[in-house]
């Protein structure tokens, strides 16, 4: 749903009409959206629950799960509309505030979710490969200054994308869509222009540098892990275990949005064709909804990844569900899964490497 023109009646003719409707798609995607909205809300409220009553906001690993967690919960409530929108055969019938402010929030939610992912992985690389010198710079002041600026930097990137959606009339077939249509007027090589570079900087924002940032950490950190067990022999299955976890992080992040960043980034070269191709825009409009299903996803994976694979976290969860009263943190009161807790021992193994060498460099 592209390129528009001004129909009789006051509505809008789509010059290659509106691809990507089947049956299966009406039924197929709001079912998986109403899966995706329960396990996303039940398993992000019990990380928000767990760590604000037992494990309290004292480390920059809690802070930003939490924030993570928030972020994902201010998208999944808008996934009953977007499914009601699925349902009706992509007719939304919300109004033109709550349709700005859905398509927002979604990509309000892909900037921070990436955001959060990417300081995680920087602090991880911080407290693995640099445990003593990265402490001054590794602290709640710090970490919740961080989260202030991702908040109100991804809701900066994402104010565009809310001006440019809005509620559309279509004559054929007629009904009421909430979408982003390039109209044939003065303004189209204006829009046109501020579509693609919003698209673009999705790509790259959302994408494409966080990824490189994410995969460039935890490839220090692999090769940090690697080099002192050589010499601290005893951390060899711990520290394959924080790399197995996070490699499962990297691949919970690459798998669930690279479907998704690639059809954008096929929908971006056809914003920018001069010449229309109906046939490629069916194949894009009736796989975006499954990569964007994919995409949504990752906000169910992120309770799983960062807090339900830890020991600390179940235990706090079964309190939490038996209604137990919060008492005094244990002595390390942290996010405690298994990628928190195996990267300080890792970092204990570091340290005790570089002790190593300066007392054979003293000797």
């Amino acid at each position: 749903m592209q390129n528009i023109t001004s129909g009789a009646t006051g509505g809008i003719d789509l010059d290659c009409g509106m691809s990507g409707r089947y049956e299966f798609i009406f039924t197929l995607i709001p079912i998986v959206y109403g899966c995706n909205f329960v396990i996303g809300i039940v398993g992000n409220s019990m990380v928000v629950a767990v760590i604000y009553c037992y494990m309290k906001l004292k480390t920059v690993a809690n802070i930003f799960v939490l924030n993570l967690a928030i972020s994902d919960l201010t998208f999944l409530i808008t996934l009953p509309m977007w499914a009601t929108f699925a349902a009706t055969g992509y007719y939304w019938p919300f109004g033109g505030f709550l349709c700005k402010a859905s398509a927002g929030l979604v990509i309000f939610n892909l900037y921070t979710s990436i955001f959060f992912l990417t300081a995680l992985s920087i602090d991880r690389y911080l407290a693995i490969v640099h445990p003593v010198q990265s402490r001054r710079f590794r602290t709640v002041v710090y970490a919740r200054i961080t989260c202030v600026v991702i908040w109100l930097f991804a809701f900066v990137l994402s104010v565009p994308t809310a001006l440019t959606r809005d509620v559309h009339n279509i004559n054929k077939p007629n009904t009421t869509v909430c979408g982003i249509l390039h109209s044939n007027n003065i303004n189209t090589k204006m829009l046109k222009e501020l579509l693609v570079a919003i698209s673009l900087m999705k790509s790259l924002l959302g994408f494409l540098v966080p990824f490189i940032i994410i995969i460039t950490c935890y490839c220090l950190i692999g090769r940090a892990l690697v080099g002192a067990r050589h010499i601290q022999k005893s951390t060899r299955c711990r520290d394959d275990e924080v790399l197995r976890m996070l490699a499962a992080a990297v691949l919970a992040f690459f798998l669930c949005w690279v479907p998704h960043q690639v059809f954008h980034f096929m929908e971006v070269l056809t914003q920018m064709w001069t010449v229309r191709n109906c046939a490629i825009e069916e194949i894009i409009d009736t796989a975006m909804p499954f990569t964007i299903c994919i995409a949504y996803f990752n906000s169910c994976v992120n309770p799983i990844v960062y807090g339900f694979v830890g020991h600390n976290f179940r235990k706090n969860l079964l309190r939490l569900l038996r209604c137990s009263p919060s008492g005094h943190p244990g002595p390390h009161p942290s996010i405690s899964s298994k990628m928190s807790a195996l990267s300080f021992h890792a970092s204990e193994a570091l340290s005790l490497t570089s002790k190593n060498k300066a007392s054979s460099d003293i000797k």
